[in-house]
């Protein structure tokens, strides 16, 4: 596409003042400026509807970055995840009501504390893209081309210099971000050769402000530091030496009085697979990537998941090898959400008793004698846990205050008192041996292989009316696709809404590109998420987004799995 010149905008848009609001469909292009190119992808048509979509570009010696802060994955992240805060935060500036509806709106993606791939920003030795939104003013439904003048041809012009050239920019602050980042992928990649799970570093600050406020509690806050026993040492790329709290392999149970800090612990071990921001207290606190939270998620639809190796024998000979269900109990939401993931390949398994079944974790003795085994389809948890290790080499990471039965057959044991952990595992062995529970496993097979899943193509259907693709994300926990609502709300390590659109994106595209009748659920992800190694996030896209987030196989296949029209069929030959 030739570029017009800025002047041409500027005066193109002048022209459109007072006409019919469709009307700017005309200003479409690519328009050059001094330092930049802006593109303009897509106009709004009303101005009520989704902002106009924009791009601008700077060449290397205009953005004037380092390569050295952009060569490697990490590094680039970090920097493009920079970028983004501070374009958003320039752009604040400059935004302003303007006329009706969203006119003189002037954003780009929203962040959280964690530090994403995002489509927002790219950055390379060929120079930088942002991609940003702009509503486009008006009054009622007519052009205010003046405003939209300024907007464009000079708010723009002074947002790209204030926020996209290095040298008006906090240069240490951008090395700081850059080098945190690149630690704790560092660390992260350390995990699995030092037979470990996560890692909690000294001095982090893991309460957070509220449950709708996740930056760190300013007051109060007890800066964590390890048991010595389990404190391990590393030494960082760039900060150096750093020490904290190692969980190895195996069961690790988390124990302690009620507000004493266990799911506080638990919550940023389950956050631990994403990198944050410098001063969140969670930088260097890090956890195996393929770590999956678990718990209890009543009235949830299952589509054909073996959940037998959990229940089984249910009354009238229902089957438990082919599950599926319209409104989940418990106990068998919970069953099938371990063995969805494992489906997915999850490694570690992080579990709270206050969000899980309590019949799925334990039968103790009494109710044992009282309720005998073949008339109880269930095997908790309990006597799974340890199989799922020798057998699978999946660890499992458990916050349990009520039930001591589980020192049986706990590899480590942390007890949190006031904030502050300790090393409990001989105690709690002793306890263990001290007071026998009397109960009898219920395990007497192995725990069994996964199942593949084929889904049927037709059962996953975007389509909605007369649009062929129809989704919409409302909210980090809530997605529409098609004609059918899908509750996210217990997929707790979703944490951004760019990732729900990338997802919502990428469950249109594996239907249109892979899932055929033959191929299972799990490796039409695996393709999907190939393509994206390979070529990004807008391989998934049917057009250049600033908004999608970066997610991982089990975020997609719980979306899948939770879409209420999904059909399946097994996969025999393995099963």
């Amino acid at each position: 596409m030739t570029a017009n010149s800025h002047t041409q905008l500027h005066r193109l848009l002048l022209d459109l003042d007072d006409r019919g609001y469709k009307a700017y469909k005309e200003i479409r292009g690519n328009y050059e400026f001094p330092d930049f190119t802006l593109i303009i992808d897509y106009v709004q048509g009303d101005p009520f509807a989704s902002p106009s979509q924009l791009r601008v570009r700077l060449s290397p010696e205009v953005a004037g970055f380092p390569p050295e802060l952009y060569q490697t994955r990490s590094r680039r992240i970090a920097l493009e995840d920079y970028l983004t805060r501070q374009f958003s935060t320039v752009a604040k500036g400059y935004s302003e009501n303007r006329g009706t509806g969203k006119s003189g709106a002037i954003s780009i993606c929203r962040t959280g504390q964690e530090v994403l791939d995002r489509t927002s920003a790219f950055i390379d030795d060929k120079g930088l893209e942002m991609r940003f939104v702009v509503g486009l003013p008006a009054r009622g439904r007519r052009i205010l081309g003046r405003q939209a003048a300024q907007m464009l041809c000079e708010d723009i012009p002074q947002i790209v210099d204030e926020a996209l050239k290095y040298e008006h920019l906090n240069a240490k602050a951008i090395a700081r971000q850059v080098e945190t980042i690149e630690d704790a992928d560092w660390l992260r990649s350390q995990l699995r050769d030092r037979n470990l799970v996560a890692f909690v570093a000294d001095g982090a600050i893991l309460p957070r402000r509220s449950g709708v406020d996740d930056r760190p509690l300013q007051t109060d806050a007890i800066p964590f530091h390890s048991p010595d026993p389990l404190r391990v040492k590393f030494n960082c790329p760039n900060r150096g030496e750093i020490t904290g709290m190692g969980i190895p392999t195996g069961i690790t149970l988390i124990v302690g009085g009620g507000y004493h800090g266990k799911s506080t612990v638990l919550k940023a071990i389950e956050r631990g697979i994403y990198n944050h921001i410098p001063e969140d207290g969670r930088e260097f606190v890090v956890t195996d990537a393929d770590a999956v939270k678990i718990r209890a998620e009543d009235g949830r639809y299952i589509a054909g998941v073996d959940i037998s190796p959990f229940i089984s024998n249910l009354p009238q000979g229902r089957s438990t090898v082919k599950f599926s269900t319209e409104n989940a109990s418990g106990s068998t939401s919970q069953a099938a959400n371990i063995m969805e993931a494992l489906e997915a390949g999850a490694k570690v398994l992080l579990v709270d008793e206050d969000t899980a079944a309590t019949n799925f974790m334990i039968r103790d003795r009494r109710m044992q004698e009282l309720i005998a085994k073949d008339k109880e389809p269930i095997t908790p948890l309990i006597d799974r846990v340890g199989q799922l290790f020798s057998e699978r080499g999946i660890s499992t990471i458990l916050v349990m205050g009520g039930s001591g039965d589980y020192f049986d057959v706990a590899d480590t044991v942390i007890a949190m008192e006031d904030f502050v952990p300790r090393e409990a595992t001989d105690r709690a062995k002793e306890i263990a041996r001290q007071y026998a529970t009397g109960r009898s496993p219920e395990n007497n097979d192995t725990f069994g292989d996964i199942s593949p899943r084929i889904p049927q193509p037709e059962s996953i259907d975007p389509s909605r009316g007369k649009r062929s693709v129809k989704w919409n994300v409302r909210d980090v926990d809530e997605m529409v696709f098609g004609t059918e609502d899908i509750d996210l709300a217990a997929v707790e390590q979703l944490v951004d809404l760019g990732q729900l659109r990338a997802i919502a994106e990428a469950m249109v595209y594996a239907k249109q590109e892979y899932i055929d009748g033959k191929i299972s659920l799990i490796d039409a992800i695996d393709l999907v998420l190939a393509d994206i190694e390979e070529r990004g996030l807008d391989a998934i896209a049917p057009f250049p987004q600033g908004n999608l987030a970066e997610f991982r196989r089990f975020e997609l296949a719980a979306a899948m799995n939770r879409l209420r029209t999904l059909k399946v069929d097994l996969n025999e030959q393995t099963s």
